[in-house]
């Protein structure tokens, strides 16, 4: 059965999220089955790999099944974060018929986005292997369904950047384009953050050139984010400043090119893509 003790599960927002994508499947009134499948008919279904992958969500996805009816009998077989071959069975669900048929797809929606998003991690983190270097995740998530796609994350073995606007300073190019109008430099802007930093968070700055970096750095930025440089750059960045901030590689990051990045010598590199372009892992409920 599931896994109540799951911090997953005992986070109110997923439990909200559950609860809005069966209200939105309108999962108690599947007509389909009501006019089809006899109201005492029991089956057994299994959730089965039809792709190489991680998993991710598993419990989210035993949960779907009991919220639909408590007296489903779901039997998990492989825990998130589980290398998954083709043909691999992760679950299998037992009882009435047409509350299996009810949840299905709300069930699958999640568990095969959130091992897709898993599965592209692990790519990543295995491209960067031995360089020490951490991949991260950012903000580009779906509306209402960001704690879950930062759990897949780290399911794939990436790390988590901020969670929201409050858990983190991050000034980007268009807080930094706002103030310049008011004739402010890019020291000056980072100096005023530091000054203004009550809640001593770290202070992170979002940089396009060499000299941007070196500026933010001796104005007090804690770590830069260094935005669609190139290579050769962040090598010339991570030569003069490593050891003196943190040092985050983004945007243009593509398993292509992520080891080279991460080759140059910086902390983080975070991608975008692991969320916003993850490809739904291939899986299958087959009711035998």
């Amino acid at each position: 059965m599931n896994n109540n003790s799951s911090p997953l599960l005992q986070n109110r927002e997923v439990q909200d999220i559950i609860a809005l994508a069966l209200a939105e499947d309108t999962a108690q009134n599947d007509i389909s089955s009501k006019l089809t499948i006899p109201e005492s008919l029991e089956a057994e279904a299994t959730l089965t790999a039809k792709a190489e992958g991680i998993l991710a969500g598993v419990d989210i996805f035993s949960t779907i099944f009991e919220r639909m009816d408590k007296t489903l009998q779901v039997d998990i077989l492989k825990r998130d974060g589980s290398w998954l071959s083709c043909g691999d069975k992760a679950a299998t669900i037992h009882g009435n018929a047409r509350s299996i048929l009810a949840a299905e797809r709300t069930a699958m929606n999640f568990i095969c986005h959130l091992s897709g998003i898993a599965t592209a991690t692990a790519l990543y983190v295995e491209a960067v292997k031995g360089t020490g270097v951490d991949i991260a995740d950012t903000r580009k998530t779906m509306a209402g369904q960001r704690m879950l796609e930062k759990y897949a994350i780290i399911c794939g073995g990436g790390k988590n950047h901020r969670f929201n606007l409050s858990s983190g300073i991050l000034i980007k190019d268009n807080h930094i384009a706002v103030l310049r109008r008011s004739g402010l430099t890019l020291g000056q802007i980072v100096a005023k953050a530091v000054a203004n930093n009550k809640l001593y968070l770290k202070i992170e700055v979002e940089v396009n050139t060499i000299e941007q970096a070196i500026e933010a750095a001796e104005a007090g930025a804690d770590i830069l984010l260094l935005d669609n440089m190139s290579v050769m750059d962040m090598k010339t960045v991570t030569g003069k400043l490593r050891g003196k901030v943190r040092l985050e590689a983004s945007g243009g990051i593509t398993i292509d090119n992520v080891r080279a990045v991460a080759e140059t010598g910086v902390d983080i590199i975070s991608i975008g893509a692991l969320t916003h372009s993850a490809r739904a892992l291939d899986m299958s409920l087959e009711i035998e």
